[in-house]
């Protein structure tokens, strides 16, 4: 078993990763919120999710937080009349792309709650190593 403030630092490193890849999944999915097709009945932008895994470092024996997968999400396209779009289909009917811009942006928030977290655990481990060390030095 690896020193406490070392597990706690590993742990949470892994977390800003995890963290960090789901905002640009995020990013990504609000960019492309309202990417139709190029040509007439073609599928529009398709949401991406991610989904993490716990797994455990063999070194330290830390349990570690990774990203498991980004994958495609299976939601069906939503249409609406836009006539005048390249990817309207003959009768005006566009596909658009399955995104929820209220789920993004609360899985955005709930990112930056978890980043925020991380980074916090990080600065505290840091204090105490620092607090340690001047405890240590002769007076």
């Amino acid at each position: 078993m690896s020193d406490p403030l070392i597990a706690s630092q590993k742990s949470a490193a892994a977390g800003l990763f995890a963290q960090s890849a789901r905002m640009r999944v995020v990013s990504e999915n609000i960019a492309n919120a309202s990417s139709t097709g190029k040509t007439p009945g073609s599928d529009p932008y398709q949401r991406k999710t991610i989904s993490f895994d716990s797994v455990m470092d063999d070194n330290s024996g830390v349990d570690l937080v990774q990203v498991d997968q980004i994958a495609r999400d299976e939601t069906p396209y939503e249409t609406q009349y836009l006539p005048g779009n390249p990817a309207a289909d003959d009768k005006g009917m566009v596909k658009m792309p399955n995104v929820n811009m209220l789920v993004e942006l609360a899985d955005m928030r709930e990112a930056s709650r978890s980043y925020t977290a991380n980074t916090q655990v990080i600065k505290q481990v840091r204090e105490l190593v620092s607090m340690t060390i001047d405890l240590m030095r002769p007076s």
